[in-house]
């Protein structure tokens, strides 16, 4: 697949960088702060990567245009603006989906997630299928037992060496304002969660048109073969589910998905589109 670079892109697609909306949207005990391009279009909502920031999303935004409302965000800590909290757990993150939904007043959409926010995206799409058209998983929900009390106790080291180079890039907002401890903390919790017994069941309940797009190979804080391992937990779940499967896996790796593989993305939900509405 030939990956168009979005400086290629017509001006008038490009516009739809600038949201007609940006500010904050209260949700327990701080503020997130999210844009919405706001429009006619199909809205789409985009849950990012554990750490990442609303900018990710970019080149997928700006490939789909105009046929679609697109509303990105940043989680409690994330990017440069959204503020601190008290709960960085993944039931928060559940409740930060549907603050930012009832913010824009918007009843029902696509959910697209990247890595993290994949996982955050099939159990919003499991548990609300009367608000969802269908959902992009980008390289994230793949059930498989691949934590481990080792593994857990290897992030809390692996965390606590990163501390000083977190520090140094949260102004950029590249880095969240969390402690190495608490990051830690957040992907063990997501370690557990991706276990067969805890995914499957939320996997098993996805009743709307949902589309995996998967990356290859390994990437930062991997090793050897584990992550096309983990991806094998899909194919379990497309042989129970049909309304799930997977739509195209690309060439580039985890980390660079969105920037390298932004067609492939944008094509799985523009099928959603095609398939739900």
């Amino acid at each position: 697949m030939m990956v168009q670079n979005s400086d290629s892109l017509d001006y008038a697609s490009a516009q739809v960088r600038t949201p007609h909306w940006s500010g904050y949207v209260a949700v327990d005990d701080t503020k997130l702060f999210a844009n919405d391009t706001d429009g006619s279009g199909t809205a789409i909502i985009y849950l990012n990567g554990q750490f990442a920031n609303l900018n990710y999303w970019k080149k997928v935004i700006t490939e789909l245009g105009f046929d679609f409302r697109h509303i990105t965000y940043d989680e409690r800590a994330r990017g440069k603006k959204s503020g601190t909290s008290s709960d960085y757990s993944f039931e928060a993150c559940i409740r930060d989906v549907d603050a930012v939904l009832a913010a824009r007043d918007i009843k029902k959409c696509i959910v697209v997630g990247w890595s993290y926010g994949a996982f955050v995206a099939a159990h919003w799409a499991s548990r609300n299928p009367d608000r969802c058209f269908g959902a992009v998983l980008v390289d994230g929900a793949q059930p498989y037992d691949w934590m481990t009390e080792e593994m857990a106790k290897g992030m809390r080291k692996f965390f606590s060496w990163l501390n000083p180079l977190m520090w140094l890039l949260r102004p950029t907002g590249i880095t969240p304002r969390l402690s190495a401890s608490k990051m830690a903390e957040i992907n063990i919790e997501l370690g557990w969660l991706a276990s067969v017994d805890k995914l499957m069941p939320e996997m098993d309940k996805i009743i709307v048109p949902t589309r995996y797009v998967l990356a290859s190979g390994a990437s930062f804080g991997s090793k050897g073969d584990g992550q096309e391992l983990i991806r094998t937990g899909c194919n379990v779940v497309v042989e129970r589910n049909p309304n799930i499967k997977i739509k195209v896996k690309v060439k580039s790796n985890h980390v660079h998905i969105l920037k390298k593989d932004f067609l492939a993305v944008s094509d799985a939900i523009r099928e959603i589109k095609t398939v739900s509405i």
